[in-house]
């Protein structure tokens, strides 16, 4: 049975150096391939050679460029013949008062609902803990089931009120944010 394996091994390296030998290794096959498929030049811009005095276009034509009939520059703001006129800068400051405004109502709002959330978390843990404690000793279940049953609907009625809390400042959340979007805020 060694025979077999190490004669079949032997002929199977036999046929692989006799293939090498007749097309060549794999290395020379890729310096041919890549000699053939030069890449065409690229400029790469790094830190030290990026151009500070003019912009850098990944998307396709520059703003000044236009096509023949000149939509590009009578649609572009931004445009050098100043087609459109620029928005007065007071309401600009009006507008970025009140996007403030709301930022700061909406961090408030976040911060209100992440302490709800800790406390409702905290409660049901607490719950869940005493409902644990209570059912794991037979003796206490017997002795205190009137007290436990007044205690367990007060738990209950406690993370009720706090799930509502939590769920009334998230909507109101999510109003502050729709107002922010609506102001033109992120």
């Amino acid at each position: 049975m060694k025979r077999t394996t190490y004669i079949t091994l032997a002929a199977m390296i036999l046929a692989a150096a006799v293939c090498t030998a007749q097309s060549g290794s794999l290395g020379d096959y890729a310096r041919a391939a890549r000699k053939e498929n030069k890449p065409t030049a690229t400029k790469v811009f790094d830190n030290d050679n990026i151009p500070k005095d003019s912009h850098l276009s990944v998307v396709g034509n520059t703003p000044d460029a236009s096509p023949a009939d000149g939509t590009v520059a009578a649609n572009n703001p931004t445009a050098p013949n100043g087609a459109a006129p620029a928005p007065a800068a007071n309401s600009q400051g009006a507008d970025a008062a009140k996007t403030a405004e709301i930022k700061a109502r909406l961090d408030e709002q976040k911060n209100k609902v992440d302490l709800a959330s800790r406390e409702l978390d905290v409660t049901q843990r607490e719950y869940r803990l005493r409902a644990a404690s209570f059912y794991a000793d037979a003796g206490d279940r017997l002795r205190n089931s009137a007290s436990w049953d007044k205690e367990d609907a007060d738990y209950k009625k406690k993370i009720a009120d706090q799930q509502k809390a939590v769920d009334e400042s998230k909507k109101q959340m999510e109003q502050l944010q729709e107002d922010l979007r609506k102001a033109g805020g992120k």
